[in-house]
């Protein structure tokens, strides 16, 4: 929670970040962040290229992550940044050696609906920069039938008390199915290492 001043200017600074990327404003069709909330609508990065997403953070002073940052919002993305919205909380100082989070909503496709995904990296690890994310997306069926069609090839494990039911992806990656109505919403979460 933002709880001062300090840590909403700095917010405000990513936001403002983001307007400024040229990639950002030559797209035809784009759309400017405008706080809040901070959309961005990013051309395709080239393969190897930083995206939008890492070099705002990468400008703001996120060096150790910024590969990481990338990794993850082009693995997450497909790599089509058309229509993606994204919020990046940096911190105020010591951006290189803070926890960064981001929160990105992915817009729907022929398969999957829109999802809400929020990233979180952090650097000095034994890995250099970890980095994890959940991805939340609501089905409208029921959570049995999202488990046998789109996480086929995870192992139903239990659940966490009652009603949420975990899939096993491995030591890194669960999947978490919770009913909402006559939906399901799923919750994929995944360490990156």
């Amino acid at each position: 929670m933002l709880e001062n001043a300090h840590c909403k200017t700095t917010l405000l600074m990513a936001l403002l970040l983001l307007a400024a990327i040229p990639s950002c404003a030559a797209n035809k069709g784009a759309a400017v962040p405008t706080p809040p909330p901070a959309q961005v609508s990013a051309p395709q990065p080239a393969p190897g290229a930083v995206n939008t997403l890492a070099q705002t953070a990468i400008r703001a002073g996120v060096q150790a992550c910024g590969a990481r940052i990338n990794q993850v919002t082009n693995f997450l993305t497909g790599g089509n940044y058309q229509g993606v919205g994204a919020l990046l909380f940096i911190p105020p100082t010591d951006q290189n050696q803070r926890l960064i989070s981001l929160s990105l909503e992915i817009p729907a496709t022929a398969k999957v609906p829109a999802a809400y995904v929020s990233t979180s990296v952090a650097p000095n690890q034994a890995n250099g920069c970890g980095g994890e994310y959940e991805s939340v997306i609501y089905w409208n069926r029921p959570c049995d039938a999202v488990a046998a069609q789109n996480f086929a090839g995870l192992q139903r494990v239990g659940s966490l008390a009652k009603t949420i039911t975990v899939l096993d992806g491995g030591i890194w990656t669960k999947v978490f199915l919770m009913p909402a109505g006559t939906g399901c919403v799923s919750i994929k979460k995944e360490v990156v290492q």
